[in-house]
């Protein structure tokens, strides 16, 4: 049994989930697929999938070796491409999670840009505000952007800040108790981003003034749009970074709060699995990134 083969043909059937599929995708027989995961659980000693009509599986034993085989089987591919001069023209799949908002937004164009360059590379974009566990969900790179990143075996590169505005829309502030400084927050509703870092505790400075209001949370949501858009209709007042209230402030739906006062700054940032060897793509798109956020972006200032 070729030992290399077998373990790509399981990889494929595991992220695909079904032996058709990753036949059809590898250009093989359904009967030599199916043989090859089989001789591979017959060599182990141990079930790797659970198969159903319906649908493949992993057992517990098959996620297990799935996270220690599939780094050591991209960068096995990645030799061989490189030793066949084949490094230069970047190929296969690229996994990247990013949050909702800032991905449609920022991450979307970078993504398009990068593909119309390198025409044999293909991305699976995932977008959502959850914070996602790379190595258990096999994600190659996860942009994140927060005020603090907290320990983390991963690599991280910088690409950009992004300030965050108090605002609220000007039917609240006409009929509304007046704010201010910060601590007049503790008067009215707030708005308020679920994963955001601080919490409820929103921290503002002015030069060499620092100012930390516990603030009261009448609308807790998972998306800053959504959070806009109830801002706009005058729910009350929100803390949001600049690329998603940009437009609704440049329209007069939000009015900026405290201009003299500064929440602290969102990093933007690249998150990826250490390893000696990182693929070449994955190295070529992370540059792709930091030349592109290199440019002052207009939610930066």
């Amino acid at each position: 049994m070729d030992r290399l083969q077998a373990i790509q043909i399981f990889i494929r059937v595991a992220e695909l989930q079904s032996f058709a599929a990753a036949a059809d995708d590898l250009n093989l027989s359904r009967t030599l697929v199916s043989d090859r995961v089989k001789d591979l659980e017959e060599s182990l000693g141990v079930q790797l999938l659970h198969r159903t009509t319906r649908k493949v599986s992993l057992t517990e034993s098959g996620a297990l070796f799935l996270e220690r085989v599939r780094p050591g089987v991209d960068v096995i591919s990645e030799a061989a491409a490189e030793a066949s001069n084949l490094s230069a023209d970047l190929r296969g799949a690229l996994r990247v999670n990013a949050p909702l908002s800032f991905g449609m937004r920022h991450v979307a164009p970078v993504v398009g840009e990068f593909l119309k360059q390198h025409e044999q590379v293909s991305i699976d974009l995932t977008l959502n505000d959850r914070r996602v566990d790379l190595i258990e969900e096999g994600i190659d790179i996860a942009i994140r952007v927060s005020a603090n990143l907290k320990d983390s075996t991963l690599i991280v590169r910088k690409l950009a800040v992004c300030r965050i505005v108090l605002c609220a829309s000007p039917d609240y502030l006409e009929n509304h108790r007046k704010v201010r400084k910060p601590g007049d927050l503790i008067d009215h509703p707030c708005l308020t981003f679920t994963y955001y870092s601080e919490g409820l505790d929103w921290k503002f400075k002015r030069k060499k003034e620092v100012e930390t209001v516990r603030i009261e949370s009448r609308l807790r949501c998972n998306n800053g749009d959504a959070l806009v858009e109830a801002a706009a209709a005058g729910a009350g007042i929100t803390l949001q970074p600049a690329f998603i209230v940009g437009s609704a402030l440049d329209d007069g739906r939000l009015v900026e709060m405290l201009p003299s006062w500064r929440a602290n700054d969102l990093g933007v940032y690249a998150l990826y699995p250490p390893g000696p060897f990182q693929p070449a793509k994955t190295r070529a798109f992370i540059d792709h990134l930091v030349n592109h956020f290199s440019r002052s972006p207009y939610w930066a200032t």
